[in-house]
């Protein structure tokens, strides 16, 4: 098992590569889809959260990322004595209309398909996805965590229909007429999945990467009026069975998992990493289940981390694990401090086990 570090676009700085090596990281999984748009806060720095007007702009008419650049940053990584271990979403722009099965949906999968042979060809060897129509909708912010810290949770799932030109939380067409997404079925949502499972996976295999599928975050059956994919354990069994590949591989949340209302959190480590499907991991903690929970510092939740981990070696799990997000700390470094604490517990965890 190895202790990797996220990092969003706008951190992907110098000092941060150094403040994930100092704080015992030796691989990064980072984001290059901007979630913030201009607001380069601090104390967005967490994660983003947005209500039901989503989370900002998608990256409209920028090209996919190319090569050249993805090797770019992975130097600068590289740099810092960190590895470069996944990239994590696709930008909505590149992608809306194979979720929403629009007249683009062609068009982008061969741009789609280019990214992965760039991924490929950059020395990338995962790309994390979540293939879902809202995203990560329906949160709430507040001093959820050990003594008041600030962190997310849900309170309620929201169903606001979606609004034309919105997807994935974001806004990818400015200038959609009024109304709102159709509706569609589960089975009509697992169907697109089956198009780009069917589309994507021998590319990866050829490129020499792995899909890494994210569970719904929340994990509801519906949010925001859309249906969801994996939102109990047993769905992941049913994405991987739908293109049996060593490309077709998972982005293993733990905080998604043990928000599900059904499964074990543990049966569900032991079942996936014993098939040799997960990529790499979210160490996250949370307290509760869907509709009604609150992620909680590492060390405090509902989840047995340390379980997890003597799962984990038992099975012989070779990748990477990363705080993903955590809450914040009072102080004047809030990310940081938050940060910090979580990679400390999982640099030591990791030893003892």
């Amino acid at each position: 098992m190895k202790l990797g570090f996220g990092l969003y676009r706008h951190m992907l700085t110098v000092d941060n590569y150094r403040f994930a090596k100092q704080c015992g990281a030796t691989h990064l999984v980072i984001h290059l889809v901007d979630y913030f748009g201009h607001a380069q806060k601090d104390e967005d720095s967490n994660q983003p959260v947005g209500k039901s007007e989503g989370w900002g702009k998608a990256g409209i008419g920028t090209p996919i990322w190319s090569v050249e650049e993805l090797i770019a940053i992975k130097k600068e990584i590289n740099a810092q004595g960190l590895v470069l271990e996944a990239i994590e979403n696709f930008d909505p722009s590149h992608w809306h209309d194979i979720l929403l099965d629009g007249p683009k949906k062609k068009a982008q999968m061969e741009d789609i398909k280019q990214l992965i042979r760039n991924v490929g060809a950059a020395g990338i060897p995962n790309f994390g996805y979540n293939f879902s129509i809202a995203g990560v909708a329906s949160r709430s912010q507040g001093a959820y965590a050990r003594g008041g810290a600030m962190s997310v949770g849900m309170e309620g799932v929201d169903e606001t229909p979606i609004p034309n030109g919105m997807a994935w939380n974001m806004v990818y067409d400015e200038n959609a007429p009024e109304g709102t997404i159709a509706k569609i079925s589960h089975a009509e949502l697992w169907s697109r999945l089956q198009y780009f499972l069917d589309e994507i996976i021998p590319v990866a295999e050829e490129a020499g990467v792995s899909m890494a599928a994210h569970p719904d975050d929340p994990p509801m059956p519906y949010v925001r009026d859309t249906p969801r994919l994996v939102y109990q354990p047993d769905l992941y069994q049913k994405l991987i069975d739908m293109k049996p590949s060593k490309a077709n591989k998972l982005e293993f949340c733990l905080g998604s998992l043990s928000e599900m209302t059904e499964g074990d959190v543990y049966e569900a480590t032991d079942q996936y990493s014993k098939q040799d499907k997960i990529s790499y991991i979210h160490f996250r903690n949370v307290v509760g289940k869907v509709p009604t929970y609150k992620e909680v510092f590492v060390d405090e939740g509902d989840i047995d981390m340390i379980r997890i981990l003597r799962i984990l070696k038992k099975n012989n799990y070779q990748g990477v694990l990363i705080p993903d997000h955590t809450p914040q700390m009072t102080c004047d470094a809030p990310w940081y401090a938050g940060m910090a604490y979580a990679m400390g517990y999982m640099k030591a965890a990791m030893k003892l086990v």
